[in-house]
Order: structure tokens, then C-alpha cells, then sequence
């Protein structure tokens, strides 16, 4: 890490949470290298991740997606970005905050995109970026400014111009009894309808939605927030 200058802003204080060792080696090594950049811990879990961020107060948490055995990087976002832990423990960083999230990932599907964002991450950028693009995004992410990678932006922006599926309301509401992982038989005691009609309907949502499963109308509904 380049010291700042006399006078200067203070570093970047960054926590690193990877499950793959020789990763995390390699991203250590490379941050040391940064300017203006402080690695205060690493972690290998989202736990570890919650108990560090809680105990070091970083200002940014460099977060892998896939975390392995434990809660994932998604459910870890989501917990430090609401500035708690499982316990209830504070996971706020500088001047009472909680640390700002950014997604340092090599997955970009549609999906996982989605999942990180509404969880409360500030960036999401792929392994594949350059040193430098890695290290403005850091920055950037310390203010609190959105900082995407070029292909994650561009798909951000092509799915909010994706028009969405025109549902019905019943539509709508059988998916969201598909959503809590009801079967025909449930749903349909549920909204006071026959089973058939509940497989009618499940066949006109999985035709406008693209799919030919219960799990991808979920998923897609998810993806495009067509669930309450």
C-alpha cells in the first residue's frame, strides 16, 4: 500500500472476503500495491466476514459471491450492508456506518446480479478487470458511487429496458403462491380455485415467462421483480 501523503485522505480500509486461499493471496498482494489502499483483514466465510467487518470496521468489503459451506456472499451483503450480524452484533464501519459492499465476482448472470444488488451492494465487478479498474472501483465504492463492471452494466441497462411480462393479477398471485413453494393442490385451496385451473394457469405463465419449470418461473420472477 502507497502511504498518503502529509495532510492527505486517509486509506481506503478494505476487509477481503474469498473462500479460495490462493486467491485471496493473489488479492492481498495486489492491494498492497495500491494507493491509498488499507487491507485490514481477509476472510474465507461469510461468517468470518461478519465477525471481521464487525471487530475492524472497514470501509469497503471486497465480497465473492460463491463462499462455499455457510452463508453465501448475497446473505452476507445483505447482513453487513443493514449494519447487523446473525447476533444482532453492529457491523458498522467509519463514522457510524455500515462498510459499503462491492462484488468482486467471476459469475454475471442475470440472477446473481440481481440478488447482489438488492441485497445492498454498491459495485459489482468482475475477476477479469484490470488492477487499475479494481482499484477505481474501490474508491469509488468508499463514497458510496456505484461502480459496475462494462459487460455488468450493460446488462443492468438492457434488463430495465426489457419490457416485462404482461401477467394477469391471477397470474400474478398464483406465481407468488409458486414463490413460497406451494403445490397445485395448495395453491388452489389457497385462492378458492380448482386444481385444473391452477395448472391452466401455471401453463400461460411459463409460456410468457420463457420457462418449463416451477423453480425458472421463480427464478425469472425474481430476476424481473414480478413477485410482491
Amino acid at each position: 500500500m502507497t502511504e498518503p501523503a502529509a495532510g492527505g485522505p486517509a486509506p481506503v480500509r478494505i476487509l477481503v472476503c474469498d473462500d479460495h486461499v490462493v486467491v485471496r493471496a493473489g488479492l492481498l498482494a495486489l492491494l498492497d500495491s495500491a494507493p491509498g489502499i488499507e487491507v485490514v483483514g481477509e476472510a474465507g466465510t461469510g461468517e468470518e466476514a461478519l465477525a471481521l467487518a464487525a471487530r475492524l470496521a472497514p470501509d469497503v468489503v471486497l465480497m465473492d459471491l460463491q463462499l462455499g459451506a455457510g452463508i453465501d456472499g448475497v446473505e452476507t451483503t445483505r447482513r453487513l450492508t443493514t449494519g447487523t450480524a446473525t447476533t444482532g452484533t453492529a457491523t458498522t464501519g467509519g463514522a457510524g456506518r455500515a462498510p459499503h459492499v462491492l462484488v468482486l465476482t467471476t459469475y454475471d448472470t442475470d440472477a446473481d446480479i440481481t440478488r447482489a444488488i438488492e441485497a445492498g451492494a454498491t459495485g459489482y465487478l468482475l475477476k477479469a478487470e484490470r488492477p487499475e479498474e479494481l482499484f477505481a472501483a474501490i474508491h469509488a465504492a468508499a463514497q458510496g458511487r456505484t461502480a459496475l463492471s462494462g459487460p455488468v452494466a450493460g446488462r443492468v441497462m438492457a434488463n430495465l429496458r426489457k419490457p416485462r411480462p404482461a401477467l394477469t393479477d391471477r397470474e400474478r398471485d398464483i406465481l407468488a403462491q409458486l414463490a413460497t413453494g406451494l403445490g397445485n393442490r395448495e395453491i388452489a385451496r389457497a385462492l378458492f380455485i380448482s386444481e385444473a385451473t391452477v395448472k391452466t394457469h401455471l401453463r400461460r405463465i411459463y409460456d410468457k415467462l420463457g420457462v418449463d419449470t416451477r423453480a425458472g418461473a421463480v427464478a425469472v420472477a425474481k430476476e424481473q421483480r414480478l413477485l410482491p
